[in-house]
């Protein structure tokens, strides 16, 4: 996925791979092993390559579709929510790093629920 996403992201910036090279700090072939997907690169040119086409980093690995995390996800219907893949994964990571953490989760939207369901009255 990363090694698409950053070709993707060249050309549509009409750059090089010796211009993103460069712009980037590292070798041509570096460079291009990058798009082959026979390299990764480190964390910090990782995060350079982001800032540089202004994308996340979650984008550019592949964990969100969308390359912009200023926008706040507003949903419209419950069917949304369902569907919304990032949300999932972010629920099992969660839960994966603190599994008590579920029984909070209950709880928070069973005050919602009751809230919403006092300003209907």
């Amino acid at each position: 996925m990363f090694s698409q996403r950053i070709k993707k992201l060249r050309l549509e910036n009409k750059k090089t791979q010796q211009q993103m090279a460069d712009l980037i700090g590292v070798t041509r072939p570096a460079y291009t092993a990058y798009e082959l997907g026979t390299r990764e690169p480190d964390f910090s040119v990782l995060e350079i390559i982001a800032s540089t086409f202004n994308v996340t980093t979650d984008y550019l690995l592949g964990r969100s579709d969308n390359p912009n995390s200023d926008e706040k996800k507003k949903y419209n219907s419950i069917d949304e929510i369902v569907k919304d893949k990032e949300l999932h994964q972010w629920l099992f990571d969660l839960l994966d790093k603190n599994p008590e953490s579920l029984e909070s989760i209950k709880q928070l939207f069973e005050s919602i629920n009751n809230e919403k369901d006092k300003n209907k009255h």
